[in-house]
C-alpha cells in the first residue's frame, strides 16, 4: 500500500471518495490511503451513510485532516474492518502527540468514531465501488462550523500534518504485516 500527503487545501464534500481518485489526480497506482487538510461540507446527494440520510444529518467542519483509503479486491466487510482498525490507529497517534495527555487519555472509540465524553472527533464512512473498497475518515482540526458537540487536534495540541503522516505510516505498516500473514500460513483439512 502506498500513501501520501497532499498539501493543497483540497474541500471534502463526498465526491471525493470514489475509485481511482489516488491514481486519477496523484498518480498513486493500486491500494492506497492520501491525506490533506482542509474543509468539510457534505451535501446530502454526496452521503454515503443511509443512516445519516434518514436523521437528515449535516457533516460539516471548516477544517479537518481527511484521508481516503482504496483497497482493491477486497469486500465491504474487509473495509469496515479496516475502517476500525484505522479509528484505533488515530487514536494511538493522538494519545501519543497529544500535549494534553490527560484529555487524550480520555479518548474511546466507538465503532469507527471517536470521543471524549460527548464530544465527536471524527467522522468515517466506508462503502465499495465496482473495483474497489473506500474508506474516508476525517478528524477535527479545529470546532469550527460543527454541528455537533466537537474535540479537536487543536485542543488537544497537536500538529495536523505529523499526525496525519504517522497515521498513515502505521496504517500502512499494519495493512502490510495482514497481508503477510495471510501469505505464510499452510492451509488444513
Amino acid at each position: 500500500m502506498k500513501y501520501k500527503f497532499i498539501t493543497e487545501n483540497l474541500k471534502y464534500d463526498g465526491q471525493q471518495l470514489r475509485s481511482l481518485f489516488a491514481y486519477l489526480n496523484y498518480q498513486i497506482h493500486g491500494d492506497s490511503i492520501v491525506s490533506w487538510v482542509g474543509e468539510c461540507d457534505i451535501p446530502s446527494q454526496h452521503m454515503v451513510d443511509g443512516e445519516d440520510l434518514l436523521a437528515g444529518a449535516e457533516i460539516r467542519g471548516r477544517k479537518m485532516v481527511h484521508f481516503i483509503i482504496e483497497k482493491f479486491s477486497a469486500s465491504l466487510y474487509t473495509g469496515v474492518s479496516l475502517q476500525r482498525l484505522f479509528s484505533s490507529i488515530c487514536k494511538d497517534v493522538i494519545v501519543s502527540l497529544a500535549e494534553h495527555k490527560d484529555l487524550a487519555l480520555r479518548m474511546y472509540r466507538d465503532g469507527d468514531d471517536l470521543y471524549v465524553d460527548d464530544r465527536k472527533l471524527s467522522i468515517s464512512i466506508a462503502t465499495v465501488s465496482p473495483v474497489s473498497t473506500l474508506i474516508h475518515f476525517a478528524v477535527n482540526v479545529t470546532n469550527e462550523n460543527t454541528p455537533v458537540k466537537t474535540l479537536s487536534l487543536q485542543e488537544l495540541e497537536v500538529d495536523p500534518r505529523d499526525f496525519a503522516d504517522k497515521v498513515m505510516e502505521f496504517f500502512v505498516r499494519e495493512e502490510d504485516e495482514i497481508v503477510c500473514a495471510t501469505q505464510k500460513v499452510k492451509w488444513v483439512t
